[in-house]
C-alpha cells in the first residue's frame, strides 16, 4: 500500500479504476435508462474537473498570491520555476475540461439554449422558467471565468514566470494583470457555485 500511495501516478490510476468500477455498478443497476446514465457520467466529470479547477483557483488566491510577498527572495524561484508552472498546467486544462463537460451536460439534458438565454428562450418564457435563469447565470459566470483563464491569466503568467521572454517591466505588469484576473475569477466563483449547487436542489 505504501508503494501505491507514494507514487502519484499509481494513486491516480487506482482511484480512477475504483471510480470506473462504481460507474459500471451504476450502469448495471440503472433504472432510468441509458440517457440518464450518460448524463450522470457527464455530471461526474463536470464536477471532478470543476473541483480541480476551482481548488487550484483557491490555492492561488488563498495561499500563493497572499504568501509570495513574504517568501525570501532566494526561495521565490522554487515557486515561480517549479510549483506555479505545474499548478497552472492543471489549472488551465481543468478549466477547459470543466467548461466542455458542462456544455455537453447542458446539451444532453436539453437546456443549453434556455440557460444560455437566461430563460428567455425557454418554452413558456422567463416567468415559467426562472430555474433556467439561475443555472444560466451560473453557466455564464463559469464561461467568463474559463475565458479569463485562457485569454488573460495564462498569457500573462507565461510572461510573469519567464516561460516566454519579457523584460522586467513587462513581467511585473503581466504578473499584476494575471493577479487581478485571478481575483476576478475568485470574486465570480462563489456566486457561480451558488447557482450550480442550489439549482440542483430547488429546481430539479
Amino acid at each position: 500500500m505504501g508503494a501505491l500511495l507514494s507514487n502519484f501516478r499509481n494513486t491516480v490510476i487506482a482511484s480512477v479504476v475504483l471510480a470506473l468500477i462504481i460507474v459500471v455498478g451504476y450502469a448495471l443497476h440503472n433504472p432510468s435508462g441509458q440517457e440518464a446514465f450518460l448524463q450522470a457520467v457527464f455530471r461526474w466529470l463536470h464536477v471532478f474537473f470543476g473541483i480541480l479547477w476551482i481548488g487550484l483557483l483557491y490555492y492561488f488566491n488563498f495561499v500563493q498570491i497572499r504568501v509570495m510577498p513574504n517568501v525570501p527572495a532566494e526561495l521565490k524561484p522554487a515557486v515561480s520555476k517549479y510549483i506555479a508552472p505545474e499548478a497552472l498546467f492543471w489549472f488551465r486544462w481543468s478549466a477547459l475540461a470543466t467548461w466542455v463537460m458542462g456544455i455537453i451536460l447542458a446539451i444532453s439534458r436539453g437546456y443549453l439554449l434556455p440557460a444560455a438565454t437566461l430563460g428567455f428562450a425557454a418554452e413558456g418564457g422567463l416567468k415559467a422558467n426562472i430555474g433556467m435563469t439561475f443555472i444560466g447565470l451560473g453557466m455564464w459566470l463559469g464561461t467568463i471565468m474559463f475565458l479569463n483563464v485562457w485569454g488573460i491569466i495564462w498569457p500573462n503568467q507565461k510572461k510573469a514566470l519567464g516561460i516566454v521572454e519579457a523584460d522586467a517591466d513587462t513581467k511585473a505588469k503581466a504578473a499584476r494583470t494575471a493577479m487581478l484576473a485571478s481575483r476576478v475569477n475568485m470574486l465570480l466563483s462563489i456566486p457561480m457555485l451558488v447557482c450550480m449547487t442550489m439549482n440542483q436542489t430547488i429546481f430539479n
